[in-house]
């Protein structure tokens, strides 16, 4: 940090700690520390499109828009019920690796390339998030980056401090 940075954060560090008793102070010193922490996959797109699966800084945990994969056989290119189960399935495990849980969902974003699939999309979701209840949207789009891909879901976590 640069000595005009150091002297402006300073400064308004000490009319701050005047004014709250020093509560911002603490909490910019946190907020300046926060680490940030990358979950790579292994997946080729993550280099070739330069993004993680998911990052956590501080509390805030973001995890990328999440397709399914289609196998064929338990997960199949027509079912958006198992679709979204195996997207939700890959997410938790996500989100373990980053020592939260879908408990600490507060935020699910559903895109589907059908919007009739509502009904197995939002069984599905609840299979995961009945008792949590995060905030959500179902988005109808026009097409996802592959034609066997129904669903996509991005999410978005806090852990309590």
């Amino acid at each position: 940090m640069s000595v005009f940075y150091f002297t402006i954060f300073y400064k308004l560090h000490k009319i701050l700690e005047t004014l709250t008793g020093g509560i911002i102070l603490y909490k910019l010193i946190k907020y300046i520390k926060m680490k940030r922490e990358n979950i790579l996959t292994g997946s080729p797109w993550e280099d070739k499109m330069g993004y993680c699966r998911a990052v956590r800084i501080g509390n805030i945990i973001e995890v990328s828009g999440t397709v399914a994969i289609v196998d064929g056989d338990k997960v199949k290119a027509d079912d958006a019920h198992a679709q979204t189960l195996n997207i939700l399935e890959r997410v938790e495990k996500v989100l373990e690796d980053l020592n939260a849980s879908m408990k600490d969902v507060i935020r699910t974003r559903i895109f589907t390339t059908d919007v009739s699939t509502f009904e197995a999309v939002a069984t599905a979701h609840a299979t995961f998030f009945k008792d949590i209840k995060p905030t959500t949207g179902f988005y109808g789009i026009n097409q996802l980056v592959a034609p066997e891909y129904l669903v996509e879901i991005e999410l978005t976590a806090v852990l309590a401090e």
